[in-house]
């Protein structure tokens, strides 16, 4: 098990250290952290939820031409170090159904999937959400804030994948609506301080914002 873990997680930092979205090892390694944390205490197995947290985003559409490149390249990496057919069903089952996707991602089936998914999601809020959520929109070129642009509700796939808002838009389009979101108990009870955090941040800034004649 050691040698599954240490190896993916060479492997990870090499692809992803450089990373300039938010999306870099960094979060890969507090992701994975806070995964086996949950899956301690959810009783899940620690394993499965460690490689599948290690290995979420190289399969993400983000980091990929398509959603299917990226799939290949967490296959590829799972055949090379051969890790079981059930295992590596798993993991790639997890890594395919964990993504917001704008509210239209899948119904998880797993205890595993659904770890890793409030890992990933609490990275998503918070004060490191924050800082997540402006590195992700300069990243697009997208600006901080237009009081003149609302925040859209009820958008397609396609819409979300776009991305072409505003960062304080997306706290409104997916950020505080994680909390509620969260599959495990663990994960909403960790869920509660950063969302309230994010509230605060707000208040702040559109205080700030408001007091600029």
């Amino acid at each position: 098990m050691n040698n599954l873990i240490q190896s993916t997680m060479e492997f990870v930092r090499s692809e992803l250290e450089n990373e300039g979205s938010g999306h870099d090892w960094w979060h890969i390694h507090r992701v994975t952290k806070t995964a086996r944390r949950i899956a301690e205490k959810e009783g899940a197995d620690l394993l499965i939820c460690t490689m599948a947290a290690l290995l979420h985003d190289l399969a993400d559409e983000k980091l990929n031409e398509t959603e299917e490149a990226g799939v290949k390249r967490v296959t590829d990496w799972l055949d090379q170090i051969k890790v079981t057919g059930n295992q590596r069903e798993q993991i790639l089952t997890i890594i395919q159904s964990i993504s917001f996707k704008g509210g239209h991602g899948p119904t998880l089936n797993s205890l595993e999937a659904k770890v890793v998914q409030d890992a990933d999601r609490l990275d998503a809020i918070g004060a490191i959400g924050i800082a997540r959520c402006f590195t992700y929109a300069g990243s697009k070129g997208n600006i901080i804030h237009d009081p003149e642009t609302i925040p859209r509700e009820g958008m397609s796939l396609e819409e979300y994948r776009k991305r072409d808002g505003t960062a304080i838009n997306h706290f409104y389009e997916k950020l505080l609506r994680l909390k509620d979101l969260m599959k495990t108990n663990t994960g909403y009870e960790m869920a509660k301080q950063r969302h309230q955090f994010m509230e605060h941040y707000l208040e702040e800034f559109f205080d700030e914002w408001s007091s600029i004649k």
